[in-house]
């Protein structure tokens, strides 16, 4: 008689478990777009979540703390000025997606099949790649130091793309031959993992190594749910974890340089179907109870964190779970990033546990204003030495009349705060 071999793996027991009610978000109106997004971030420090308001665009941003400390002539009203506005599409912008490494480096993509990539801190069109996608783009990912792009299309083609070159390198037809969405990340071996459908409208997960596309790596079958899955890759453990729309359930994998490649690990269910989800980045977790993913899963009405863990008894830190992972500082800068230079992420430890900074703030240029222009094609925009010098002279006066109205509305909010504030304690006295 044969023995089976379990595998060794030290995340074949990691389990999944939904935090307790008071710390989940509540009274929540999660928004009902049919758009297969996860309608979530989070960082650190917030939560931001995708709401149902009329014309749509509207979002809610939540500090991670509950315990909320209100400056004294913080104005109670929703914030409807941006910090900066980038305008280029022609139709809705339905994935947005920072560089892993270039500082304030963002990449957006629409309904018009069109991918642009911004620096923010300007508002600078960097690049714009227009002709590469006939159809409906449904996800772009990053490579770990930003060189390079995986997409995939409502044609069927599942794309490699140097940004810079306005290329394409490689690409595949038909790595789920279904019609539904495919979904692509990269792993950390620069490998390519895919979900989508089969003909016969299975949900099917792939391995893709870019070099060869004739073949996957692996493929495997999943189920005849309808909901797209959308695939949370770790690089520090290598484990992807797939969230499907109206699922509730988180199933997840461990890729391996080893046959059959990606390893079935364990699920998570719950009784309600998740309508989005949130995914930390590693520097946000706790390590003292070996904390390895925590996901902000989105029911119809609230928000409930679920977090997955692997059973030590040791108190110590666990090395082997925690290896330097990437931080928020950039390795480049905008401009270096587009004139070729590629970097690989700052990495930081998490030994003594991370601690996010007090402040960080967009720091905006006042090219923002003098250099948006629509895109035509892979260039780097004009700066603002290249205007006349009258044109020039004629922005910086109306920058700084900007400024002053600024000022000046801070100034009146400020006012009827207070205002505000006298007129409730002469309510309270009335009372």
């Amino acid at each position: 008689m044969s023995r089976r071999v379990v595998r060794q793996s030290k995340f074949r027991h990691v389990f999944g478990q939904a935090a307790k009610a008071d710390q989940a978000y509540e009274d929540i109106r999660v928004s009902k777009v049919t758009w297969d997004s996860s309608f979530c971030a989070v960082n650190p420090k917030f939560l931001a979540i995708i709401v149902e308001a009329g014309g749509g665009g509207a979002f809610i941003v939540l500090p991670l703390a509950k315990v909320w400390q209100i400056p004294d002539y913080t104005p109670m009203r929703n914030i409807t000025e941006p910090i900066i506005t980038l305008e280029g599409h022609s139709k809705r912008v339905g994935i947005l997606s920072w560089h892993p490494t270039a500082r304030n480096v963002l990449l957006s993509a629409g309904g018009d099949n069109v991918i642009i990539i911004w620096n923010v801190g300007t508002g600078e069109v960097l690049l714009s790649l227009d002709d590469m996608h006939p159809d409906v783009i449904h996800s772009v990912c990053w490579n770990s130091n930003g060189s390079l792009l995986a997409t995939t299309c409502k044609d069927k083609t599942l794309r490699i793309i140097d940004p810079r070159k306005g290329q394409v390198v490689a690409e595949r037809f038909a790595a789920h031959e279904g019609m539904r969405p495919m979904r692509a990340v990269f792993t950390r071996q620069g490998h390519i993992f895919t979900t989508g459908f089969t003909r016969m409208s299975q949900r099917e997960l792939g391995l893709w190594d870019p070099n060869n596309f004739e073949e996957p790596v692996a493929l495997q079958e999943m189920d005849t749910s309808n909901g797209v899955l959308l695939p949370f890759y770790d690089p520090d453990s290598s484990i992807v974890y797939l969230c499907g729309k109206g699922d509730s359930s988180i199933r997840y994998f461990e890729i391996t340089d080893e046959p059959p490649f990606v390893h079935y690990l364990n699920t998570f269910s719950s009784k309600e179907p998740q309508r989005g989800m949130g995914f930390m980045p590693k520097r946000g977790l706790d390590v003292s109870k070996c904390e390895i993913a925590r996901f902000y899963k989105l029911h119809e009405r609230k928000c409930e964190p679920i977090i997955m863990t692997v059973p030590r008894k040791s108190d110590l830190f666990q090395d082997d779970l925690y290896p330097d992972t990437p931080g928020p500082e950039p390795a480049l800068e905008a401009d270096e990033w587009l004139s070729g230079q590629d970097a690989e992420p700052v990495l930081i430890s998490l030994r003594d546990g991370y601690v996010p900074p007090k402040h960080r703030e967009l720091r905006v240029t006042k090219r923002n204003i003098l250099d948006v222009r629509p895109p035509s094609g892979p260039r780097r925009s004009q700066s603002a030495s290249d205007a006349p010098l009258s044109q020039q002279h004629t922005l910086e006066t109306l920058l700084e009349e900007i400024k002053a109205l600024r000022e000046r509305v801070q100034a009146q909010e400020q006012r009827i705060t207070a205002l505000e504030n006298m007129l409730c304690e002469l309510v309270d006295c009335t009372d």
